[in-house]
């Protein structure tokens, strides 16, 4: 098989949260997928999934990637890659859940580096319930960074990632990803930030087909106003500018964090890097969570997921919208 062919991994989310029943609503509103796509999980907790989502949706239990390729269409494919041995109850932060979740996730990523699966699609986790799972890793971006490296035999230092955000209208690149504000402060240095332009450089690149105009956002107000609101921007981020156009990169900034993603909204720019988690999220989800992507940079494997939580409100209803997670399907089979 050529790359371009090989299916597409979904893993499951958190089984206590949406994930499941939106996986089940990409399968019914886009059938033809079912050949070229299969979920990843408890198969018990997606038959569920399945019958919350009403009306007739077959499952198709499939025992290795390539199964998927021959499956009429309509249909829900799953590899059982882990068994629960109970439902986990709707909208609850479980442990069981959350280890059920992290296993899903390493069987897809494990398919991925063997090269069986051409992208990787994550549906929602509950970072609590992979706490209580003890799972030390805070969220996808974090456990799929240490998954690579660890098969690559490469310290995690050495395999840097990056969280972008994007939909129709922006893209961000997040500095620092999840950690509190305070350390996401220290975290703006000029390694840092100059490690996030050159990922996205080069991903970007590949993706547009030229070179990306990236914009640098501030991290204090007015970009620190010449040094009175704070000193960042002259001492870590604006050397990082420098040294990224010194590369030959289109790189701009950094410019005042309340404007830039506006000018990049409008087409100023292709990419705005943020310097911390709520920063660069905040922008995008404002335009819509229904069409919001999440992409890890960096990997080894093209990895997309939907931009929105596991939802436990809505869990169980058959009611939560799939357009992200559509979003995120349709962005890694163009990846």
């Amino acid at each position: 098989m050529t790359a371009p062919a090989l299916p597409i991994a979904i893993t499951m989310g958190d089984p206590a949260g949406i994930g499941p029943e939106i996986i089940a609503q990409l399968f019914r509103q886009q059938p033809e997928w079912s050949q070229r796509c299969f979920a990843v999980g408890d198969l018990a907790t997606l038959r569920r999934a399945a019958a919350v989502t009403g009306g007739l949706l077959p499952v198709a239990v499939i025992e290795q990637p390539a199964d998927v390729l021959g499956l009429p269409p309509r249909c829900l494919p799953v590899l059982p890659a882990v068994c629960m041995d109970e439902l986990a109850q709707w909208g609850r932060i479980d442990a069981r859940a959350g280890r059920a979740a992290a296993d899903s996730i390493a069987w897809a990523a494990q398919a991925a580096l063997r090269g069986e699966v051409g992208a990787v699609v994550t549906a929602p986790i509950h970072k609590e319930a992979l706490a209580a799972a003890c799972i030390e890793h805070p969220g996808h971006t974090e456990f799929l960074q240490a998954l690579a490296a660890a098969h690559l035999g490469c310290p995690i230092s050495e395999l840097p990632v990056r969280m972008m955000l994007s939909n129709d209208e922006l893209r961000t690149v997040l500095v620092s990803i999840h950690v509190s504000l305070r350390d996401a402060l220290e975290a703006v240095t000029t390694a840092n930030v100059l490690q996030t332009l050159r990922i996205t450089a080069t991903h970007l690149a590949r993706q547009l087909g030229r070179a990306p105009r990236i914009a640098v956002a501030g991290v204090n107000p007015h970009a620190g106003e010449g040094g009175l609101f704070g000193r960042e921007e002259i001492e870590q981020i604006a050397p990082a500018v420098q040294q990224a156009r010194a590369e030959g990169l289109d790189v701009s900034g950094p410019h005042a964090p309340d404007t830039v993603f506006m000018r990049a909204r409008t087409g100023e720019f292709d990419v705005v890097i943020a310097m911390y988690h709520d920063q660069g999220l905040i922008p995008v989800k404002y335009l819509g969570l229904e069409h919001g992507v999440n992409s890890t940079l960096g990997l080894p494997f093209v990895r997309t997921s939907p931009d929105h939580g596991t939802a436990f409100d809505l869990a169980g209803t058959g009611r939560a919208d799939p357009s992200s997670l559509m979003a995120a399907v349709r962005a890694a089979i163009g990846a």
